[in-house]
C-alpha cells in the first residue's frame, strides 16, 4: 500500500496498515446500517477497535498524564467564556473524561456523555461529575436543562443519516439563549481519520468529515436562534478567538469547494482553518 502521508512516530507500517484496514471494516458495517442496526453497533464499535488495535494513539494518549492536561487546557479555551460557577455543563463524546474533569472545577455541574466507558484505572471523578452511557440515540436527559454543550471530534463519527438527530438532541437539553458548542475537522483538509495515508476520501470511522456551510445548515433546519463560526489567531495554550460570521466560511467554501482536492488542500490553509469550530444558540 502506497503511503500518502510519513508514518507517525513510533508507529510500524504494519500497524497503521491494520489500524487502517480494521477502521474501514468496521465503517462499512456502520454505512450499510440501518438505524435500528446502529443502535447495538455503536456501543460495540470502540471496544472492537481498541480490542484490535492495541497500539491505537487514542489509548496511548490516555496513558499520558501529562499530555491529557495539556490538551484539556488548550481544549478549554473553546469554552472559557461561556462558563460560569452556574453552568451546567454536558460533553459529548467525552473519550477518557479528562477534559470533562478539568471543565468540572469552573461550574456547577457536568455531565460527560459517551457510547464506550474510555477512563483510565487512575480517573478521579469530581463530586459533581457524571458519566452517563448511552447507545448514540436515547438518551436520559432532562430538556432544557444544559447551558453549554460541547462536542469535539464527534460529529464526523455519526452516520449521515443520524447526524440530525443528534442536533435535535443537543438543541433539546439546552436552555433557551444556551450554546451547543462544537469542533470537528474540516472536510477540505480530510481525510482526517487513519484513510489520510492511503487515501483522498474518509474511509474509516471519520463517516462524513464536514464543512461550516453543511453545519450551519443543519443549524438552520432545526432552528437555531444564531451560529458563528471561532478563529483561533493566536497559538499556544492560551489562544483567543473572534467570532466569524457564517458569510465568510460559506463564500470561501464555496470558491474553493471544486477544486482538485490537492489545490484544495492547498488554498483552504490560507483561508480556512483546519477545524470547524462553530457556536449555536438556542
Amino acid at each position: 500500500m502506497r503511503l500518502k502521508q510519513r508514518l507517525p512516530e513510533g508507529r510500524t507500517l504494519e500497524q497503521v496498515i491494520n489500524h487502517y484496514q480494521v477502521e474501514k471494516a468496521i465503517a462499512l458495517r456502520l454505512k450499510n446500517s440501518t438505524r435500528e442496526e446502529r443502535k447495538s453497533l455503536f456501543p460495540h464499535v470502540y471496544a472492537e477497535l481498541f480490542q484490535k488495535v492495541p497500539d491505537h494513539p487514542r489509548l496511548r494518549q490516555g496513558e499520558d498524564i501529562e499530555k491529557a492536561y495539556v490538551l484539556s487546557q488548550k481544549k478549554f479555551q473553546w469554552v472559557k467564556y461561556f462558563l460560569d460557577r452556574s453552568t451546567v455543563f454536558v460533553e459529548f463524546g467525552s473519550g477518557d473524561c479528562h477534559f470533562a474533569s478539568t471543565v468540572a472545577a469552573k461550574v456547577k455541574a457536568v455531565y460527560a456523555i459517551d457510547i464506550y466507558d474510555q477512563r483510565s484505572p487512575s480517573f478521579k471523578a469530581p463530586d459533581n461529575f457524571q458519566l452517563i452511557l448511552t447507545d448514540g440515540f436515547d438518551l436520559d436527559f432532562k430538556e432544557n436543562s444544559a447551558d453549554v454543550v460541547f462536542s469535539d471530534q464527534l460529529i464526523e463519527h455519526l452516520h449521515p443519516q443520524d447526524a440530525e438527530l443528534h442536533f435535535a438532541l443537543a438543541k433539546s437539553i439546552l436552555r433557551q439563549g444556551g450554546f451547543y458548542i462544537l469542533k470537528t475537522p474540516h472536510a477540505f483538509f480530510g481525510p482526517h481519520d487513519v484513510s489520510k495515508f492511503f487515501s483522498d476520501e474518509p474511509e474509516g470511522l471519520h463517516l462524513k468529515e464536514w464543512t461550516f456551510a453543511e453545519i450551519f445548515k443543519m443549524l438552520k433546519k432545526l432552528n437555531f436562534s444564531a451560529s458563528f463560526g471561532y478563529w483561533k489567531v493566536l497559538k499556544g495554550v492560551n489562544h483567543r478567538y473572534i467570532q466569524t460570521p457564517e458569510l465568510y466560511f460559506v463564500l470561501v467554501e464555496r470558491m474553493l469547494g471544486n477544486l482538485p482536492k490537492k489545490a484544495q488542500r492547498l488554498l483552504s490553509k490560507l483561508f480556512l482553518p483546519r477545524h470547524a469550530v462553530v457556536v449555536a444558540v438556542k
